[in-house]
């Protein structure tokens, strides 16, 4: 017997499977306000130097505020005035327009800076003086979250394999409200960027084991429906944020209003459930047993206790004798589950893949002010697209599958990349379409992965599995930020490197298996006992189905 024929038995999709989806939503609605908070939280507003101690009193006294910029601030090519250089003595003279005049060299700016608050009461930029030649250290703030999330993507994966899904979502939810609260009170620019690693590090785990846990639980026909919802508590949380970043335009409390929901996942952790397979594949079959049943009751299966016993579920998952606990070496021992971990991490398909997906879709979005909008219509309208764009995904899974899907997504969001490149600035409302038009192509890519992810890989190592691609995942999300500094070499470069990736990456998805209306695998043996790595449907984990 197989683990989809207890589910069946017990209520593959009913208000069990309905409340464990709402429980998990609560949590994920978090993740995008704390991955595109640096959107907001690091604006750059406008500035110029501070130019109040140049007045002596004298002059100034009857001189417009535009004057006074004009005489102590030098202009740019572009007639702008400079935002990082001043002149040491006022420049009287270009009130009067004397070209034959020799002005005085610009120098930094020597008493701090002035911005304008009209959008952004305080951000970290205005905070601590991240601009001009500290402008590196503002975006450095968000590679250094996603480095905490590239590791706390590995120490879930091993730790949910190992001790459970539902013990390491509580340490994921408590540590994601602790250092999140705590770095909204950060005294300095290095204890912020410390503590929001720690938050990265905190919140992974609700990324990688809420998905695996639902799917887990779902039937085989219902497995894109997580997926999809799953994708959807994302959008809901980036419209969100887009709301509570308008009505709370400081930074201090902006990351404490995206971090309270977790307040209400952790009391509401006490009703969700273990996953029933991982505990019949690591031998805890009264525990199993005990979910299941409750999962029937709940679904009105009357009759599950009496047709299934403890002692019959250990024979659904047949695990190597004495072998409980796995690890990442695990993805390596054996042949075919080898080439699997290769294929999905490792080779330049997937690197490429993945790197792909996560630094086309992070660097579109960690880029809204580049579109020419309001900051806060931009990720409105972005999040928003996400929404026909799943319910899009949700048709295509079913009818071409989850690789043409990916693949799909991933050359729309490079073609749309490219095409921004060769619109004149000027022409924003076009920029904008295409842009939003690549970002539901990424947003595609990103709803279609985590569910294909979740699908290739056996229980037994699921977790390990997800948690070891979240990792080259996150890398390429980590460098995204830095991608965007590139436009100090030329303007273009960074959406070309985007493209190109993008590009590549949606040629080579077509490598990786399709997983449609097949059985998830339980066990190592199961992958290395199949025809797996075969393009055909009916060898694809059916053997005694």
């Amino acid at each position: 017997m197989k683990f989809e024929n207890l589910l069946a038995e017990a209520g593959g999709f009913g208000r069990f499977q309905v409340i464990v989806l709402s429980i998990v939503f609560v949590s994920r609605f978090t993740l995008p306000c704390h991955f595109l908070v640096q959107n907001f939280i690091a604006a750059v507003p406008p500035h110029h130097c501070d130019i109040n101690f140049l007045d002596d009193g004298e002059f100034f006294e009857n001189f417009t505020q535009e004057q006074r910029m004009i005489v102590s601030i030098p202009a740019e090519e572009d007639g702008s005035l400079s935002s990082c250089q001043m002149f040491s003595q006022p420049q009287f003279h270009l009130l009067h327009e004397v070209t034959n005049a020799t002005a005085e060299p610009a120098v930094p700016c020597q008493n701090g800076w002035v911005y304008d608050t009209s959008t952004f009461a305080s951000t970290i930029a205005t905070e601590w003086d991240l601009i001009c030649d500290q402008r590196k250290l503002n975006k450095v703030t968000a590679t250094i979250f996603f480095i905490g999330v590239m590791i706390g993507a590995v120490l879930f994966g091993s730790l949910s394999d190992r001790y459970g899904r539902k013990r390491m979502m509580l340490l994921s939810y408590v540590l994601g409200m602790a250092f999140g609260l705590a770095s909204a009170f950060s005294s300095s620019f290095v204890m912020f960027a410390i503590l929001r690693f720690f938050t990265g590090l905190g919140i992974t785990g609700i990324s990688i084991i809420s998905t695996v846990l639902s799917v887990e639980w779902v039937s085989i026909e219902h497995r894109r429906v997580v997926g999809v919802l799953d994708s959807l508590a994302w959008t809901f949380g980036s419209i969100m944020l887009a709301c509570i970043a308008y009505l709370v335009n400081d930074w201090r409390w902006l990351i404490v209003a995206i971090t309270s929901p977790l307040a209400v996942a952790i009391v509401s952790w006490r009703w969700l459930p273990e996953s029933a397979r991982w505990l019949i594949a690591t031998g805890r079959v009264q525990n199993a047993h005990y979910y299941l049943t409750r999962c029937a009751k709940m679904n009105a299966s009357d009759g599950f206790a009496s047709k299934i016993k403890p002692e019959d579920l250990s024979t659904v998952v047949v695990v190597e004798k004495g072998k409980k606990t796995y690890s990442y070496l695990d993805l390596v021992r054996t042949p075919k589950m080898r080439r699997l971990a290769l294929k999905t991490g490792l080779v330049c398909e997937s690197v490429l893949y993945r790197f792909g997906i996560a630094s086309t879709f992070y660097g579109i979005s960690l880029n809204l002010a580049g579109f020419g909008l309001n900051i806060y219509l931009t990720q409105f309208i972005y999040a928003l697209v996400e929404v026909p764009t799943k319910l899009l995904v949700y048709y295509l899974l079913e009818r071409i599958g989850r690789r043409y899907t990916e693949a799909g997504a991933l050359l729309l969001a490079g073609i749309c990349l490219a095409v921004n490149v060769f619109i004149p600035k000027d022409k924003w409302i076009f920029r904008s379409i295409i842009a939003v038009l690549g970002k539901a192509g990424s947003s595609a890519s990103f709803t279609t992965i985590f569910l294909y992810t979740s699908e290739l890989y056996p229980t037994v190592v699921r977790q390990n599995g997800l948690g070891y691609n979240s990792f080259l995942a996150r890398l390429g999300v980590s460098i995204a930020p830095l991608i965007m500094l590139l436009d100090e070499v030329w303007k273009p470069l960074p959406q070309i490197i985007l493209c190109v990736i993008a590009i590549a990456s949606g040629l080579t998805a077509r490598c990786l298996p399709e997983t449609m209306n097949r059985r998830l695998p339980e066990t190592i043996e199961d992958i290395e006992q199949t025809s797996f790595l075969t393009s055909q449907r009916e060898a694809y984990w059916l053997p005694g189905a």
